[in-house]
C-alpha cells in the first residue's frame, strides 16, 4: 500500500496570500498568522506575495488570476464576514466559497479558504487571535499541505513552481 500526504515544510515553493481590507481589525491578525505559518514551513519571505483586495467578494477574482499565472504552489485567501440584519451575509459567503472552489478546481492550484463567517465581531476576533487556533494559520497550513501533496502526486513536480 502506498500512502501519500502533504508535508509541513514547503521551502522552495511560492505562495500568494490574498487578504480583504474590509474588517481589517480581523484580517490583519489572520494575515499575521498565515505569514507566521509560512515562515515555520520554511517558506522565505521573498517566496510569498501578499495581495490586498477591498472585500471578501473580491477575493475569488484575485485568487483565480494569481493561480492562473502558474507562479504559485497555492493561494491563501483571508477575509471576514460578520452577519448583519440583512441577507447580504449569506449571499456574499456563498458566492465567495463557491467561486474560490471553482477557481481552485479550474486552475488545479490549491486555494485555501481562510474566510471567517461569524455572527458577531467577538467571534471573529476569537478566531483571529494569535496562537494555534488562528484561522489564518490554519488556512496557510492547509495550503502548505495541499501544495506539497500535489507535488507528490505529479511525476513532473520538479518543473512546477
Amino acid at each position: 500500500m502506498q500512502v501519500l500526504e502533504g508535508k509541513s515544510k514547503a521551502g522552495g515553493l511560492k505562495f500568494a496570500v490574498v487578504v480583504s481590507r474590509y474588517n481589517d481589525f480581523v484580517t490583519r491578525p489572520l494575515l499575521a498568522g498565515a505569514l507566521a505559518t509560512l515562515a515555520e514551513a520554511e517558506v522565505p519571505e521573498q517566496d510569498v506575495t501578499v495581495v490586498h483586495v477591498p472585500g471578501a467578494f473580491e477575493l475569488p477574482v484575485a485568487a483565480q488570476r494569481l493561480a492562473a499565472t502558474g507562479r504559485f504552489a497555492a493561494v491563501i485567501c483571508l477575509g471576514c464576514l460578520i452577519r448583519g440584519a440583512t441577507p447580504h451575509f449569506e449571499y456574499i459567503a456563498g458566492a465567495v466559497a463557491h467561486a474560490l472552489a471553482t477557481a481552485s478546481i479550474g486552475t488545479g492550484v490549491p486555494i485555501a479558504f481562510g474566510v471567517l463567517t461569524t455572527n458577531a465581531a467577538e467571534e471573529a476576533l476569537e478566531r483571529a487571535a494569535s496562537g494555534p487556533s488562528n484561522k489564518g494559520r490554519e488556512a496557510a497550513a492547509a495550503a502548505v499541505e495541499m501544495a506539497t501533496l500535489l507535488r507528490a502526486l505529479d511525476p513532473g513536480a520538479e518543473r512546477l513552481p
